[in-house]
C-alpha cells in the first residue's frame, strides 16, 4: 500500500503531517465560521423578516437599512472583504494572519448570505399558521419559536447545507493569503511547487467535506420531515 501511494502520489507521501494539520486546519475554520456565522445570520434573517412590508414587526426604514447593507456586503468578492477587515480582525484576534485571523472574514462574509438565504427560506411558511398563531393571542417571540422556527426547521437545514459550500469556499480561499488549511497546501505547495499530486489530494478532502456536511444535512431534513 506504501509503495502504491509513493508511486501515484510521490509529494504527498512524504508530507501526510502537514496534510492532516492543514485539513485540521479547513476543519478548525469552517465549522468555527459557520457556527459564528449561522447564529448571527440567523437572527439578522429573522429580523429581515419580521421587519419587511407584511412582517410581525414592520418598520419599512428598519428592513431597507438591514436590507441595503446585506446586499452591498454580499455583492464585495471574499477576497477584497479581507482586505477591509484587516483592521478589525487585528482588533479582535490580535493578529492579521493565521487560521484564527481568518475566521474573522468568512464570519463576515457568510452572515449576511445566511441571513437572505434564513429570509427566503422563512418565507416559504404558509402565512395561515402566522394568521392562526395571532388569532391565538400568541406574542412575537412566541411565533417566531413555535411557527417560523419550528415550521422552517427543514428549509433553513437546506439553506444551511447550501451555505456550507460557501464557508469551505471561503476557508479555501482564506488560506491562499495566509490562513493556512487545505486553500494554502494546494496553493503553495502543489501549485506552486509543480506538486500536482498535493493539489490533487487537497481537493480531494474539501471534496470529502462538502459531500459528509451535504449528507449529515439531507438525513437531518429527510427525519425531520416525518
Amino acid at each position: 500500500m506504501n509503495d502504491l501511494l509513493e508511486t501515484w502520489l510521490p509529494n504527498v507521501s512524504m508530507i501526510w503531517p502537514e496534510v492532516w494539520d492543514a485539513t485540521y486546519e479547513t476543519l478548525y475554520m469552517v465549522i468555527v465560521g459557520a457556527v459564528i456565522g449561522y447564529a448571527i445570520g440567523l437572527v439578522l434573517g429573522l429580523l429581515l423578516l419580521l421587519t419587511r412590508r407584511g412582517g410581525l414587526t414592520q418598520n419599512v426604514i428598519v428592513y431597507n437599512i438591514l436590507d441595503k447593507i446585506v446586499n452591498i456586503v454580499r455583492s464585495i468578492p471574499f477576497i477584497i472583504l479581507m482586505a477591509l477587515l484587516v483592521g478589525v480582525t487585528r482588533v479582535i484576534v490580535g493578529t492579521s494572519i493565521g487560521t484564527e485571523a481568518m475566521i474573522v472574514p468568512i464570519v463576515g462574509a457568510t452572515v449576511p448570505f445566511y441571513a437572505r438565504q434564513v429570509e427566503n427560506a422563512l418565507l416559504e411558511i404558509d402565512p395561515g399558521l402566522v394568521e392562526a398563531a395571532k388569532a391565538s393571542g400568541l406574542g412575537t417571540l412566541d411565533i417566531i419559536w413555535r411557527v417560523y422556527l419550528r415550521e422552517g426547521r427543514v428549509p433553513i437545514i437546506r439553506v444551511s447545507a447550501l451555505s456550507f459550500i460557501n464557508v469551505v469556499a471561503f476557508s479555501a480561499m482564506a488560506g491562499v493569503v495566509g490562513g493556512g488549511g487545505l486553500g494554502n497546501l494546494a496553493i503553495i505547495r502543489g501549485y506552486n511547487r509543480f506538486q500536482s499530486d498535493v493539489t490533487l489530494v487537497a481537493t480531494l478532502i474539501i471534496l470529502v467535506i462538502v459531500f459528509v456536511s451535504q449528507l449529515i444535512c439531507n438525513l437531518l431534513a429527510k427525519r425531520l420531515q416525518h
